[in-house]
């Protein structure tokens, strides 16, 4: 499956961002769909995930409250709705899917990423 992430940009501390990625060349509803990101010299962490249904969906504890993820299988997109943005939100977002092969084993597939920036 190939992901293209969008609706990154410059925002002041304290707006909103609605970010938006697409799945192209695969079954969407076969994969949990997800959100990372990475600051610079920072490792990439975990933000949210939604099931395939979405039904359900698991937050960095830090971000429950703030961020809120959702999707759309008929049209193959996750988004995910930033709220209350903070300086130490600023980092690349990427979206990701994973496809769950069997209880011990896993795909995952990436987008490029798109850039938040929150100034202070």
């Amino acid at each position: 499956v190939q992901l293209q992430a969008s609706g990154g940009g410059l925002v002041q501390a304290g707006g909103s961002l609605r970010l938006s990625c697409v799945a192209s060349g695969g079954t969407f509803r076969n994969y949990i769909m997800g959100w990372f990101r990475q600051a610079p010299g920072k490792v990439r962490e975990f933000v949210v995930s939604i099931s395939r249904n979405g039904n359900s969906a698991v937050y960095a504890d830090a971000l429950q409250g703030r961020f809120t993820i959702s999707r759309d299988n008929a049209n193959y997109m996750v988004f995910l709705q930033m709220n209350s943005l903070k300086p130490e939100d600023s980092a690349v977002y990427y979206c990701n899917a994973v496809r769950t092969l069997s209880a011990q084993a896993r795909m995952d597939f990436w987008g490029k990423g798109t850039q938040v920036t929150v100034s202070s």
